[in-house]
């Protein structure tokens, strides 16, 4: 047939078959493809696909495509990356899926990092620190030799462990803070080695002081006051001792007005808030206003410690395991079994190490001491980070 003529019966068919309706037009389909041979039906293979399968995140606008993305969650993208290198590029360059996803996870976001291939990789370290923590697999332990005798006291800060009892120290202010058995609160020259000043008012061995920047302001104290927590077995006393060295106890803090419940021997304080640990749960307290913001029950274990407590994690301990509790949920999370050791009843024997996790993972604090314990053979036992798989 003269290409002229074909054209003209193309067109002809065309108009007729436009006019079936969708079940004729699939018989017809049938029939053709019935008469078709071996190069028609190739060629029918390899059209169909391309006529069905439209990609769409290569035909739409990136911002479009980023929208749409949006609506996946994590593991579907991750899919998603292994249809092609297309694929690959645009999803990984979605910069917002992946910060909220590493958000969700309670993953610490630096909004600086301009890279846009950035959070993907931080998104995929994350998963895998969070699978090792569901799994009770992201700590090892280890031990430190060397004591002649039983090690009663552990002290750490700023990569520094120390078997002393019951003290802080603030280089700015050339103080060094210690709590003592008999009930007071001594103030020493951290450069001279000398007393200053002797804080009474406690009732009881104090068992915990804190020396910490205040962060907000309130009819006692102001932004940028430095103040002491003293803390024994049944309150929690606040001192301004930036101000003078002569100061007069701010505040007393207790869950109980007539001690029939007794504080855990732990204590944090972040310049924002206080939070301890009791037989009822965890007490947490808003340092501007002395009021109790929330108390955290723990119903399924009993007599759970608190070692620290950030905006997202906490962590606990009792005489068998460690724990992590995600704040958000209020659920714990993950568990470390801890060997058979003795509970100091002034909680001087173990301690947390680094803390800067539990305010968010960033993939750069999850290293280094985790929880340190004095053992009956005088060695200290420590839980570490495990490196990232």
């Amino acid at each position: 047939m003269e290409r002229k003529d074909f054209e003209t019966w193309l067109d002809n068919i065309s108009v007729t078959f436009l006019s079936l309706t969708d079940l004729q037009k699939n018989e017809t389909l049938d029939h053709l493809i019935s008469l078709s041979g071996a190069v028609q039906l190739r060629h029918l293979s390899n059209n169909l696909e391309t006529l069905l399968k439209r990609d769409f995140l290569k035909l739409l606008p990136l911002e479009l495509s980023f929208y749409l993305l949006k609506w996946l969650d994590p593991q579907t993208l991750l899919t998603c990356c292994l249809v092609s290198k297309q694929w690959n590029k645009v999803i990984s360059a979605c910069t917002e899926v992946w910060q909220t996803a590493c958000k969700n996870l309670g993953w610490q976001i630096d909004d600086s990092v301009q890279d846009a291939l950035h959070w993907k990789k931080v998104y995929l370290k994350a998963i895998l620190r969070m699978k090792q923590l569901e799994d009770h697999e992201a700590f090892e332990t280890s031990s430190l030799i060397g004591h002649s005798a039983r090690v009663y006291a552990l002290y750490y800060k700023d990569g520094l462990l120390c078997t002393v009892f019951s003290v802080d120290y603030n280089d700015e202010l050339d103080i060094l803070v210690s709590g003592s058995a008999d009930f007071t609160v001594k103030v020493w020259a951290l450069s001279a080695g000398t007393c200053l000043n002797t804080l009474t008012g406690h009732t009881e061995w104090v068992t915990k002081v804190v020396l910490q920047k205040c962060k907000v302001k309130s009819l006692l104290h102001s932004p940028g006051d430095y103040i002491l927590l003293s803390a024994d077995k049944y309150e929690i006393k606040i001192w301004p001792i930036g101000r003078e060295i002569n100061c007069k106890c701010l505040k007393t803090l207790s869950v109980s007005e007539d001690r029939s419940i007794c504080l855990q021997p732990r204590l944090h304080f972040d310049g924002k808030y206080i939070v301890c640990s009791s037989a009822l749960g965890l007490y947490q307290w808003d340092f501007a206003s002395y009021d109790i913001l929330r108390v955290i029950k723990t119903p399924e274990i009993a007599n759970l410690a608190l070692l620290g407590f950030g905006d997202v994690f906490a962590l606990l301990f009792d005489n068998r395991y460690l724990y992590i509790m995600d704040l958000r949920t209020e659920s714990l999370i993950s568990r470390w079994p801890l060997p058979e050791y003795r509970k100091s009843k002034r909680g001087s024997s173990f301690l947390a190490g680094e803390a800067s996790w539990l305010n968010g993972l960033d993939g750069h604090n999850d290293t280094g001491l985790v929880f340190a314990t004095s053992m009956p053979d005088h060695s200290i036992h420590l839980v570490l980070w495990k490196e990232h798989g």
